[in-house]
């Protein structure tokens, strides 16, 4: 995700206390329809998760682990990411994340933050997203990327693949970035919906292609940003470093923080995270 400095690396936060968070309505229902994918003749699928367990299952455990926390993750976020099936299951073949107000929990806020750190990582392909997105003054999903291991140091000059972001005061904008350096660099772009549409209205495709020496965001396969010059500021590292390593991939909603700014009087909770799909794409060796 964006940062803006100062920026902290947090690790080891604790989890939450058992009954911190607080019964919850079920959510809106919403359903996926079918969408093309990348022509097989040029990508093989190498992974993914359809979200097909029962409804009110748990995300599989198999393929993500969940990160808790809530002392604001380097970016003065308002969450406390939780494990609990109130903030992140299955539903209608779908993962469903939901963000809600959460007082007399010792946060304002709750939330889910899933990885595949350890399940799953990969150097180069395509990864893609189907999802659609809430909508509200403070709120901040994003899917992305990080190294599996720190080759050339601690963030950012090991560098992060954000897939997409979007902050809740844009609801129809989408943001595809790389970070890395230190000093701390950061190159991106942006995808804009015609005619006032937000992106939570309707699903959506959200995908970077990774090769050696570019990166490509597409929404719907259509490409809107590349990117084939960056660096790192480890020692005697050449370019494509950082990105010449594994990645594992993050999937979360924040509330508040620098970027996106605080809920306000116009916010609307809860809000949901719909996920139809993740699927990763490489070249055939």
């Amino acid at each position: 995700m964006k940062r803006l400095l100062p920026l902290l690396i947090l690790i080891g936060l604790a989890a939450a206390p058992a009954g911190c968070i607080p019964a919850t309505t079920p959510a809106p229902t919403a359903t996926a329809t079918a969408t093309p994918t990348p022509d097989p003749d040029s990508w093989n699928l190498v992974w993914a998760d359809e979200f097909e367990q029962p409804d009110g299952s748990a995300p599989d455990p198999e393929k993500w682990i969940h990160q808790h926390g809530g002392s604001g993750w380097g970016n003065a976020e308002l969450e406390y990411y939780a494990e609990s099936r109130d903030v992140s299951y299955i539903e209608n073949g779908m993962l469903v994340i939901k963000a809600d107000r959460a007082p007399g929990t010792g946060h304002d806020y709750t939330s889910a933050r899933m990885n595949t750190l350890y399940k799953a990582d990969w150097m180069y392909g395509r990864i893609e997203i189907r999802a659609k997105l809430p909508n509200t003054q403070g709120i901040w999903p994003a899917f992305w990327m990080l190294p599996s291991k720190v080759t050339y140091g601690t963030w950012p000059a090991g560098g992060e693949i954000d897939i997409m972001e979007m902050i809740g005061k844009e609801p129809g904008r989408v943001h595809g970035t790389l970070h890395y350096g230190n000093p701390h660099t950061f190159t991106g772009g942006t995808f804009d919906l015609p005619d006032g549409e937000t992106f939570a209205d309707d699903f959506h495709v959200f995908a970077v292609e990774w090769d050696e020496t570019e990166f490509r965001w597409y929404v719907d396969d259509q490409l809107y940003y590349s990117k084939s010059d960056w660096f790192t500021s480890y020692k005697d590292s050449a370019y494509p470093a950082p990105f010449n390593q594994k990645f594992y991939l993050l999937i979360n909603m924040a509330v508040g923080g620098y970027w996106p700014g605080n809920p306000d009087e116009s916010s609307v909770f809860p809000q949901y995270l719909y996920v139809d799909y993740v699927r990763i794409y490489q070249h055939p060796q």
